[in-house]
């Protein structure tokens, strides 16, 4: 009986092992099998940022971005495009009476026309060749589609300097009316009625949109889209801030009258230190050139009159 026990044993310690062995292999394959799936349905996010890129098809690589420039070029071309960036530009320059998008767009290629027919009257007139004549043409129609906008940007910055400027007294005399008793409204008013500029029309301007029914954190945006200043900027953000966490409009108007007042002296001393290096250029090809002229012109002209027996 001893005897057949052990054989009874060592069958049922291998059976055992056996239906682990299964068990186990069954639970990791089910496991693998859910791996797989997850591999198949997300890709694994590559660290290498070359590797990952090579990866890609050639079209999209490398077609497809210069595909997309070029559209991107030719789209800032058509009218369509070049209507919306004049009437941005209209709008930054203070709507002028009596300009729109359709007179900026026909002054250009008016400009264009007027600089082609210029070109080609002075290649006649001056006798120029072929390849000079229309490089003429070229240069000046290409002049003459650029003048209008560029006057236009230059009104831009004109007007977007004046509000700079105008800027850091204008919230001291905000600060000054809110801290003697007056609403922040009514200190607008004060201020867009007794400070004349850019600014004090802007500021007129967020008063009516307040006054239809617009939201005051609205009306500022709209400011700062209308000006597109960085310091304006700042100060509407603040302002939006202060309207809607309830904070005191006085110390804030305080607080950015003394930072707006740092940011101009920083500009002044920035500007400052700009002009040694600009009077370099002029200083040695102008000036430089007639001192020694005159310095040592009349000791070159006694030296080869002496040595050289050259009368000059």
């Amino acid at each position: 009986m001893s005897e057949l026990l052990i054989p009874l044993a060592l069958l049922a310690t291998f059976g055992a092992v056996l239906v682990a062995g299964v068990a186990i292999e069954a639970f990791l394959g089910d496991r693998r099998r859910a791996v797989e799936m997850l591999e198949t349905q997300v890709k694994p996010i590559s660290t290498d940022i070359r590797e990952q890129e090579l990866s890609r098809p050639f079209l999209e690589r490398v077609l497809f971005p210069v595909v997309s420039g070029m559209g991107a070029a030719a789209r800032r071309i058509t009218p369509a495009d070049m209507r919306r960036r004049i009437d941005r530009k209209l709008v930054l320059a203070g709507s002028p009476e009596g300009l729109d998008a359709e007179k900026i767009a026909a002054f250009k290629v008016f400009g264009t026309i007027g600089g082609g027919i210029l070109g080609v009257a002075l290649g006649v007139t001056a006798g120029f060749s072929a390849s000079l004549t229309t490089a003429a043409v070229v240069f000046l129609a290409l002049f003459g589609y650029l003048l209008p906008g560029a006057g236009l940007g230059q009104r831009v910055i004109r007007r977007q300097e004046a509000i700079r400027r105008a800027l850091p007294d204008t919230i001291d005399l905000l600060t000054i009316s809110v801290e003697a008793g007056l609403g922040f409204d009514a200190a607008l008013t004060h201020v867009g009625r007794h400070v004349p500029g850019p600014l004090s029309q802007e500021l007129a301007r967020l008063l009516q949109e307040m006054q239809i029914g617009v939201s005051r954190a609205d009306a500022f945006r709209h400011l700062g889209q209308r000006t597109d200043v960085e310091e304006l900027k700042a100060f509407i953000l603040a302002m939006i801030q202060a309207d809607v966490f309830g904070v005191s409009i006085a110390n804030v108007l305080r607080a950015q009258s003394k930072e707006l007042r740092t940011k101009r002296r920083q500009l002044v001393e920035e500007r400052s230190q700009k002009v040694p290096v600009k009077l370099l250029l002029p200083l040695i090809f102008c000036i430089l050139p007639s001192m020694f002229v005159v310095i040592l012109g009349p000791g070159v002209i006694r030296f080869v009159q002496s040595f050289l027996g050259i009368k000059l």
